[in-house]
């Protein structure tokens, strides 16, 4: 596997790259079978200034349209065709309430729902140079190591969790084995072109994510968070788009093309993820 680093040099098994200045030397590309793409500023890491609303946009835009020109020029160079699976997310359908949303739904508005199509934008000149380009339009990735689980881990252990607003929203959310099986098939598969979405098939209301969750950890979770009190803490963007926006995205594509989920069930997954550690006895013998 090669890795791509940042900077001008780089050791065995990396390529050099400066993204957002479009450097990349394509001839480095052409031994490559296929490229994921996750680069990106963290989205949940800080308030949404228009600086960092700039960062958020560049550091995924310039980085595709940088490899997806190097790709085009491996391409033209008669270079055998390849693969890019290039992330996306689900917030390219915005907040779209109860609507159950598959791959042919079109966009929706808002901040994260246009980062999102400008992102999948930026892949075109691949997709021209008859590259095939796979969008991982990715949900709530599921792991007690980081991302959502992981922040709300604390507040639902001391007795504080509950549902973020009205609970009503959609969360569409994915296990980490999961999502890693969907990028690998994506690679592998052919004839999985474009976006799809990278979400169990099985999407929850917030509330009863909170519910699933409390009862894993053997806690409360009737403690609300208004949706007032999120915007005074995360700024009002962070929150309606991130936590209280509804994307009841479903699976469509994958399950089209033959992907199988490990752990469809958010009840057993969360069961799985957070039970305690086995607690092993040993005894000793001695004459």
């Amino acid at each position: 596997m090669t890795r791509f680093v940042r900077g001008r040099r780089a050791g065995a098994g990396e390529i050099a790259w400066e993204p957002l200045a479009g450097e990349l030397d394509e001839r480095a590309l052409e031994p490559l079978d296929g490229i994921v793409h996750l680069s990106g500023a963290g989205i949940a890491d800080e308030r949404w200034t228009p600086e960092r609303r700039r960062l958020l946009v560049e550091s995924r835009v310039r980085s595709t349209a940088t490899l997806a020109r190097a790709l085009a020029a491996c391409a033209k160079r008669g270079a055998r065709q390849r693969v890019l699976v290039s992330a996306s997310a689900v917030g390219w359908y915005g907040d779209r309430g109860d609507e159950p949303l598959d791959e042919r739904s079109g966009p929706g508005r808002g901040f994260l729902a246009e980062l999102a199509q400008a992102w999948e934008a930026a892949a075109a000149p691949a997709r021209d140079a008859d590259v095939r380009v796979a969008h991982s339009r990715t949900g709530l990735v599921l792991s007690p190591d980081g991302g959502v689980l992981a922040k709300l881990l604390l507040p639902f252990r001391l007795g504080a969790g509950g549902p973020l607003g009205d609970g009503r929203a959609w969360w569409s959310w994915i296990a980490l084995s999961d999502w890693l099986d969907a990028i690998g098939f994506a690679l592998e598969t052919p004839a999985l072109a474009g976006a799809f979405n990278a979400v169990a098939p099985e999407p929850v209301r917030q509330g009863d994510f909170a519910r699933t969750l409390g009862r894993a950890l053997h806690r409360p979770a009737f403690m609300p968070a208004p949706a007032l009190a999120l915007r005074a803490i995360m700024g009002r963007g962070r929150a309606d788009e991130m936590l209280l926006a509804s994307q009841r995205a479903l699976p469509h594509a994958l399950t089209a093309a033959g992907f199988r989920f490990r752990e469809p069930e958010l009840a057993q997954l969360l069961a799985r993820l957070l039970a305690p550690p086995v607690q092993h006895a040993f005894s000793a013998c001695g004459s």
